[in-house]
């Protein structure tokens, strides 16, 4: 028997289904794929990141998104749903609907064990082609540590791990910093 392949999408036949679907989906290159609910610890620490962001930033032309807003990777067409997302000066919208974002700053993805091949790799390379992308940094849920990837002036990458609870990380790009105790407030290891 023969296997009978998936007509692919295109992204205005993504976007028609996403907007009206009540349950997010990603996308690329013709396909969709679910997206599955976090744990406990991963809400908490998207939360956190989230909330003191705001605060941090509400004297500032930036905005501060958790899990909700549609990300465009414009040089790729990946469609999906960062878990934190800092967007600064004017956002960009991918079409008129207003729904789907092409320019965030700072990109946060909080690590699951069912994402974090995917997280690390294909979306991380990915968010580092989106021109606008400062950071991007990667937060465990089952220790205190955030990997942080920050482009240099010259248009390279360094990483750097700060780990446990007492540090502290600095995004350049808000000039601001967050405590690891604020960062994993609530979550027990």
């Amino acid at each position: 028997m023969a296997s009978q392949s998936v007509p692919l999408l295109t992204e205005e036949e993504y976007l028609a289904i996403e907007r009206k679907a009540a349950t997010k989906s990603e996308y690329f290159r013709g396909e969709m794929f679910a997206m599955s609910g976090g744990t406990y610890p991963h809400h908490v620490i998207a939360m956190n990141i989230s909330g003191r962001l705001y605060s941090a930033l509400e004297d500032r032309h930036c905005a501060v998104f958790a899990e909700g807003l549609r990300l465009r990777v414009s040089s790729s067409g990946l469609y999906t749903y960062p878990d934190v997302m800092v967007i600064c000066g004017k956002p960009e919208f991918a079409d008129g609907e207003k729904d789907t974002v092409t320019n965030p700053v700072l990109i946060f993805e909080v690590l699951s064990e069912s994402t974090e091949d995917r997280d690390r790799g294909f979306k991380s390379t990915h968010y580092r082609s989106i021109p606008s992308v400062r950071e991007f940094v990667i937060v465990s849920q089952t220790e205190p540590l955030v990997e942080m990837y920050r482009r240099q002036d010259d248009g390279t990458w360094i990483i750097m791990d700060i780990r446990g609870l007492d540090a502290t990380v600095q995004f350049a790009s808000l000039g601001c910093s967050l405590s690891m105790r604020q960062i994993y407030r609530n979550v027990e290891f």
